[in-house]
């Protein structure tokens, strides 16, 4: 049977060597399946571009991979990087492959913005008119609009879902702003990092937060963080005094590492990116989920002296004394 030509097709010019080469550049990054899943994440996500952190926090992969695979799409022609490193599609990648990186196989529109629920809407305008000397509107849509998927993606109630995206996006930019010398603090910024920020993590900032007060700004994130935390955890905090209950698990973002001076794991293993002049610390420490109350309390005892150790390595007097744990 003889080929049917068109109209189209009897004019079209076909490939020159040089185009040719690109297009089979582009045609080889993405033969490799987790280089194809990560385009796809990317172009999945809320905002449309991914730090090498989040990517790999999505995807359960190591960071530097993550780097790697966005170096060998960034030499393709198919990502740009912003300078906050986060990776996004070039208009190429989006006209070329668009349409085959979402499983619905529909076509993905080039700078098509998310529509995101009236609240979410309310908090970054919000928070564009709290940061506007800071960030521009983009941006803070940007982290907003990522703070809610993170968020919604691990939700199981949605009832209270606006408010923890506001809270969470809110520290964030604080974090961001902090980690790129725009806003200045004279007390040392902790971390404290843990798998579900559901647990050893909550502890630890509950009882660093006690001891110290204001006099220590405390953060807490996990590397896959839970929906909620822990009951046996709070009620364990709970006989000693100590409450958790506006707390939440969140996902361990790039910024709030940057914007540490004291990085303290337990048990996230590699998940944490590495940047000179922090402090990192990592506590060893048994894991308290599925443990009756009465390891759990002994966990507690645990962190209690180590938070004790702390607050003297920070060289801040202690606001109040440590708490005793229950045995």
């Amino acid at each position: 049977m003889r080929p049917v030509h068109t109209r189209k097709n009897q004019h079209a010019r076909p490939l020159d060597a040089e185009a040719a080469l690109e297009r089979a550049a582009q045609i080889a990054a993405i033969a490799d399946a987790d280089r194809l899943m990560l385009l796809a994440t990317i172009a999945a996500s809320a905002t449309g571009a991914l730090t090498p952190a989040m990517a790999a926090l999505r995807l359960n992969a190591d960071e530097r991979e993550i780097t790697a695979m966005t170096d060998v799409l960034r030499h393709a022609g198919l990502v740009d990087i912003g300078d906050d490193r986060a990776a996004s599609l070039t208009a190429d990648a989006w006209m070329r492959f668009g349409g085959m990186l979402r499983a619905e196989h529909r076509l993905l529109a080039v700078g098509n913005e998310p529509v995101l629920p009236t609240p979410i809407q309310r908090t970054v305008k919000e928070l564009e008119y709290r940061f506007s000397s800071t960030f521009s509107p983009e941006t803070v849509r940007r982290y907003v609009a990522e703070s809610y998927e993170l968020l919604a993606a691990r939700a199981k109630v949605r009832t209270f879902l606006p408010t923890l995206t506001a809270r969470f996006a809110t520290d964030r930019l604080a974090a961001l702003a902090t980690a790129r010398g725009l806003s200045l603090h004279d007390t040392p910024e902790v971390l404290f990092i843990c798998r579900e920020n559901a647990g050893r993590s909550q502890m630890a900032s509950a009882v660093l937060q006690h001891v110290a007060g204001d006099r220590v700004h405390v953060r807490t994130a996990g590397s896959a963080p839970a929906s909620r935390v822990n009951a046996i955890v709070a009620g364990a905090l709970d006989e000693i005094g100590l409450t958790v209950p506006t707390e939440f698990p969140k996902p361990l973002t790039d910024e709030v590492v940057q914007a540490s001076d004291f990085i303290i794991t337990m048990g996230c293993g590699d998940a944490c990116p590495v940047y000179p002049g922090r402090r990192y610390m990592d506590w060893i420490i048994a894991d308290p989920a599925g443990q009756p109350i009465s390891r759990v309390r002994s966990v507690l005892d645990d962190i209690i002296t180590r938070v004790g150790a702390l607050v003297s390595e920070l060289g801040i007097a202690a606001a109040r004394p440590l708490p005793v744990a229950i045995r």
